[in-house]
């Protein structure tokens, strides 16, 4: 099983990533520079990480996702490899397009920095298969752009596809609907604001990130 996780100017969260993935998998990810314009050859998961990409210049998340290498993320998700964007990482998967909708400013104007209980919506995906449905769990957020947004339509199609995988328990950054996670049409590209990397020890303060990243190895080995 390879994994990598892509690493842009004013990332953070890549080496946290990196560690969730070499825990779960026991192989250490590619560290993938965001001027690459490839990606290992047969690739299975890839990792769009939390931090600052570019300062967050321009807007969360819009200079990364013109980086050479997110043309070959595109492309690898096309073919059904699993995506992952944490935090800065969901903000570079709309911008790129995977996923839709945009993320915003939050709503009080505050950085957010705190664990939040998260409502499980979705539990047939590979990424939260390790959940029950309706499942409150606890993972830490870090953002200043997490406020969700997306026109009511699209809001529609994610509720009647399944496609929001997590609901913030109680309203944390006015996201519509209390959105905290999203996939795409495939079930492939998951995309959410949490950390679940920073919830997979119990010496960090819980596991119930864990569950997430061996979801997603038991979904590739379901594949293989």
């Amino acid at each position: 099983m390879k994994c990598a996780v892509i690493v842009f100017p004013g990332s953070n969260c890549d080496r946290d990533l990196a560690v969730a993935f070499e825990s779960v998998t026991g192989a250490k990810p590619a560290m993938i520079w965001h001027g690459d314009t490839a990606l290992p050859d047969d690739i299975d998961l890839i990792g769009v990480p939390g931090g600052f990409s570019y300062g967050d210049y321009l807007r969360s998340g819009a200079m990364a996702a013109r980086s050479p290498v997110m043309q070959a993320v595109v492309q690898a998700a096309a073919r059904g490899t699993f995506v992952l964007g944490i935090c800065n990482g969901f903000q570079v998967l709309t911008e790129t397009g995977l996923l839709p909708g945009a993320l915003m400013r939050n709503a009080d104007i505050h950085f957010v920095c705190r664990d939040v209980a998260l409502t499980v919506e979705n539990s047939q995906s590979a990424f939260t298969a390790k959940y029950s449905a309706g499942e409150r769990v606890t993972i830490p957020v870090a953002h200043h752009d997490g406020n969700y947004f997306a026109d009511d339509a699209t809001l529609d199609r994610l509720e009647g596809e399944g496609r929001i995988a997590f609901r913030y328990a109680e309203s944390v950054n006015g996201s519509a609907r209390d959105i905290a996670g999203i996939l795409n049409d495939g079930g492939n590209v998951l995309g959410m604001m949490p950390h679940p990397e920073r919830m997979i020890e119990a010496a960090h303060g819980g596991i119930d990130g864990r569950r997430l990243f061996e979801g997603i190895v038991e979904g590739l080995l379901e594949r293989a």
